[in-house]
């Protein structure tokens, strides 16, 4: 048995990168992007070769594995292992040169594509291979997978444009890899020469054929390529340290042909036909994995098929000329490259999106990228479909058409013993299948442990003897990556479900669209990693915490990974009480961009607020839970001493305020902000002291300021903490624009009477007014984000029964605060799923821009015609969306983009001590650099209190909600 303090000295003595054998470290890497979970004994980050040969000296010494990993998105369960995973993402990720003349990079394994890609860009230069994880797969991983992408029938596999690989061998041998044998190992050669037979008549001719060894690369017609037959080999052969690619020319235009078709069938067949015109991509879906089809033609399965040219008229003119080639129902040209962007964004986040059946229902990999002969494809297509019915199982198959590609994500049941049992029965045919029709099991993401048990179906026992042999050359200590190509796991051990709970977890909220569990919700995570993305484009939020650190943990996948072993409780073992899921948890915003960024629709934020709830419960909680936490608390309570201007004095005297801050919990580094003089229902109360009573303050349940009266002008204002307190102006001037919109402004009742209400909400009665208690709506969202959800819970019902004459009404509730309106909207009926006024009033709410498109749609607002800056909200791209926003600014004469991304502030986050540094490295992402780079005379938007705060106290630039902008020109008019 290994002495696991002997093996980490050993390796802390050896090696100058990281080690760590810490649970955190491990409980990261145990899965990638498959079905599968092995727990490693440690991670080490190599800095370079020499590290690299450390590592391997030091564990060959105990007889440990090695696994090399990258990006970790591999779906066959290859950069998964029991022994040291090796990760290359923190030091060896470089862009070491780029030769634009030889059209080639050296680059070191851990650099992600996208990185390449940018730098080869400005000389009209590009990596050939692109897999719909671009932006965070690494070239690393690529060549051990020998990964394609949509390009492939234009610049091939990863193999195609690889030139000189360096590798370490694992007993430390350093290898220059290239054609006519350059550094083979000793018996390589002897190997293949006595084999040349077998090697030029075992090998299936496709284009994706990825399965097994490439041992037909060293074949002497082939030019005996070592570095090619390398690709592919999934970690099991040497552990790469350098690689010298290709890169291709990147046509000036493009034009993305999108071609609809009755059924996925008829897209199948058409697929082959079109490679003979020469396009860039042949990339085929159905309607089954489309979300909406509103952006594409008429049809029910779609091919989108991609033209180049030096001009934007000549890709057209090809792509017009596929178009007039193929049968098609519909087609759409497109040369707009944002709206290409758009379209592909649909293709790409297929990985994701297909993990979930339109019921909800969970699918899973396995099956996930078969190929065959492009001919053969619909076909093929038709006997898969038959065979997923005869198994009683449900799939969406999409992928690279134009190369007989298909990736799919299936129904299995990987929970129960019987669901296990078919997953292998049906494997077991469907690999008899696609032998069937001339194919490859991998045609893109390798064997794994997910295929390569059924190897033998492919090519038979004496070419996976063969395969045996080649590793022993390699690898005869079986050091790296064992269980992965020979000698496999079977394919249904070590499913990374079979640790988790059988029965649900106790949790507080309700997971609707998880079946009320939340092992199911955790499960979302299938480890695609595009929170791993170190920049979005367009609104993109998720993952900010990840952009700032770089850290796995602080990702929305480690963060999930960390859950799955807290449930799990085989590595984490403390449950709810891990310091572990805390930590990871501590630099999440809350911000909800994996909500809607993540293509399985993970929402950390949830996961979050209900780990806390259990965390602390019992417990002494942070001085910050407390300070901003129960914040409406406390600014109540100001409001009612009316003591705002003492506050802001005490505030304002430095010792003074630096010893609340640090009862608090509040980074010293913070002002903190100024509480407003007059809150917002006490100007409203003044503005309507003249209004006689009946049209009045909203205080009396069901009468005040017309609830009930069927007036259908009628909105409700929402007076959130936020700008109750803090920012009335916000209050004032969406009361001004409303109702020069022609609306009639109301606010919430403030009278909760002590029982039910009478009949249907509208009725009054003088002896239950009499009784009623006094109170104020509030959306609970402090609460929520620091997990104090039994608060949030009896907040919410009080706000329930005070808003029941309003929800006997059909006002629209109009909430200016996007976070509130978020918490509204999504967290109150998923935390009172038992109620079902909360979904009522989730139903009601609406935005500021939301209101005035639907309640006052002929209203024209006054034409600023200034360009904008800022950023839209996070809560507001990820739960509320932004369309209504767009067309208001553009109504209003206010032109240009916001940027994406999240403020950084996000509440209480960036309050908190400790969060500073990660707070202002999130604003300086995305907010910071598009208020600098603005036009002279831009506007700076920022509807959230939080954003406006960030953007004064960290350059001093004031910023206004979208309402206080269009109330000042109204003044102006």
């Amino acid at each position: 048995m290994t002495d696991l303090r002997e093996l980490r000295a050993g390796l802390r003595a050896a090696v100058r990168g990281e080690v760590d054998f810490g649970t955190t470290a491990r409980a990261l890497t145990t899965m990638d992007a498959s079905n599968y979970r092995r727990v490693p004994l440690g991670v080490v980050a190599p800095r370079d070769a020499d590290d690299v040969a450390a590592a391997l000296s030091v564990c060959r010494t105990y007889g440990v594995p090695v696994v090399p990993r990258g990006g970790g998105t591999s779906i066959a369960g290859q950069a998964t292992g029991t022994g040291v995973v090796l990760d290359f993402t923190r030091h060896m990720n470089r862009l070491l040169s780029l030769d634009p003349q030889a059209r080639t990079a050296v680059v070191q394994p851990g650099l992600v594509l996208d990185r390449l890609q940018e730098a080869a860009a400005p000389h009209g230069l590009r990596f050939g291979p692109d897999p719909s994880t671009h932006s965070r797969c690494t070239l690393g991983g690529m060549i051990g997978n020998n990964s394609c992408g949509s390009h492939s029938v234009a610049w091939g596999t990863t193999a195609d444009s690889v030139r000189h690989l360096s590798v370490v061998t694992p007993r430390g041998e350093r290898l220059p890899l290239g054609q006519a044998w350059a550094g083979a190992p000793a018996g390589l050669r002897e190997l293949a020469e006595g084999e040349l037979a077998r090697l030029r008549t075992g090998f299936p001719e496709l284009p994706r054929r990825i399965s097994g060894y490439a041992l037909d690369a060293l074949l002497p017609e082939k030019g005996a390529d070592v570095a090619r037959s390398f690709c592919g080999s999934e970690g099991t052969l040497g552990v790469l340290t350098e690689a010298v690619v290709d890169l291709v020319r990147a046509p000036c235009a493009r034009a993305l042909a999108v071609l609809a078709y009755a059924d996925e069938a008829g897209a199948a067949e058409a697929a082959a036909g079109l490679l003979e015109h020469g396009p860039l991509t042949v990339e085929g879906m159905a309607a089954d994995l489309v979300p909406s089809a509103v952006d594409l033609p008429r049809g029910g399965a779609w091919l989108f098929v991609e033209t180049g040219g030096d001009t934007e008229a000549e890709a057209r003119a090809r792509a017009q000329a596929i178009v007039r080639a193929a049968d098609v129902l519909d087609a759409l040209v497109v040369t707009d490259p944002a709206r290409q962007r758009t379209l592909w964004r649909i293709r790409e986040d297929a990985s994701g999106t297909a993990t979930r059946m339109t019921d909800g229902t969970e699918a899973w990999p396995g099956w996930e990228d078969c190929a065959v002969p492009p001919a053969r494809l619909g076909a093929y297509l038709r006997d898969f479909r038959s065979l997923l019915a005869d198994h009683g199982l449900r799939g969406a198959p999409y992928g690279h058409f134009g190369d007989g590609c298909i990736h799919v994500r299936i129904d299995f049941d990987l929970l129960t013993g019987p669901g296990i049992a078919r997953f292998r029965r049906f494997s077991e045919e469907l690999a008899g299948l696609v032998v069937a029709h001339g194919g490859s099991l991998s045609g893109e993401h390798g064997d794994g442990q997910a295929r390569a048990e059924l190897l033998p179906r492919m090519y038979g026992p004496d070419m996976v003897a063969l395969f045996e042999r080649v590793k022993g050359v390699w690898d005869p200590d079986d050091l790296l990556n064992p269980g992965m190509l020979v000698r496999p796991a079977p394919l249904d051990t070590n499913l990374r479900f079979s640790v988790l709970p059988s029965k649900p977890v106790d949790v507080v909220f309700g997971y609707p669209s998880d079946g009320g569990d939340f092992s199911a919700a955790v499960r979302r995570c299938v480890g695609v990693a595009k929170c791993r993305t170190t920049s979005v484009s367009g609104p993109a939020v998720m993952c900010p915490s990840f952009r700032a650190t770089g850290e796995e943990e602080h990702s929305t996948r480690g963060r999930a990974r960390l859950l799955h072993e807290m449930l799990a409780g085989e590595l984490v073992t403390d449950g709810w009480r891990s310091t572990e899921v805390r930590d990871a948890l501590d630099l999440c915003l809350s911000c909800k961009g994996c909500r809607s960024d993540c293509p399985v629709g993970v929402d950390m934020a949830t996961y979050k607020a209900e780990f806390l709830h259990h965390h602390y419960a019992g417990r002494r909680r942070p001085a910050a839970h407390y300070a901003m936490g129960r914040l409406p608390v406390w600014l109540g309570w100001v409001a009612r001493t009316r003591s705002a201007g003492l506050v802001n004095g005490l505030a304002s005297v430095g010792p003074l305020a630096r010893v609340a801050k640090r009862l608090g919990g509040i980074a010293g580094e913070r002002e903190i902000p100024r509480v407003a003089g007059e809150t917002f229902t006490r100007w409203w109360r003044g503005r309507r002291s003249a209004v006689p009573s009946g049209d009045g303050d909203g205080d009396r349940a069901g009468s005040g300021s017309g609830i009930g009266s069927g007036a259908g002008d009628l909105v409700v204002l929402w007076p959130d903490t936020f700008t109750e307190h803090l920012s009335p102006s916000v209050g004032q001037a969406a009361v001004r624009v409303l109702e020069a919109a022609g609306l009639r402004v109301a606010l919430p009742p403030t009278l909760r009477p002590d029982g039910r209400p009478v009949g249907d909400g509208r009725s009054r009665s003088a002896a239950r007014l009499l009784t009623a208690r006094r109170g104020r709506v509030c959306c609970g969202l402090t609460y929520i984000s620091t997990g104090q959800l039994d608060h949030a819970r009896a907040v919410l019902r009080r706000t329930l029964d005070l808003m029941e004459p309003v929800l006997a009404t059909d006002a629209p509730v109009v909430v200016l605060e996007p976070s509130c309106a978020a918490a509204l909207r999504t967290d109150a009926p998923e935390l009172l799923h038992d109620d079902p006024r909360a979904a009522q009033l989730a139903a009601r709410v609406r935005t500021f821009a939301e209101t005035l498109e639907q309640y006052a749609p002929d209203w024209t607002p006054p034409n600023l015609n200034r360009p904008v800056t800022g950023q839209t909200h996070c809560h507001q791209h990820a739960v509320l969306g932004d369309t209504a926003d767009r067309g208001l600014r553009a109504a209003a004469g206010l032109t240009g983009e916001l940027s994406g991304g999240c403020c950084g502030l996000a509440g209480n986050f960036g309050f908190e001590k400790g969060h500073y540094e990660v707070s202002t490295a999130c604003a300086e992402d995305q907010l910071l650099p598009a208020v600098r780079e603005a036009p002279d005379g831009a506007v700076v938007l920022a509807d959230g209190f939080s954003c406006r705060t960030q953007l004064e106290q960290l350059a001093g630039v004031r910023s206004r909600h979208l309402a206080e902008v269009l109330a000042e020109a109204l003044e102006n008019e």
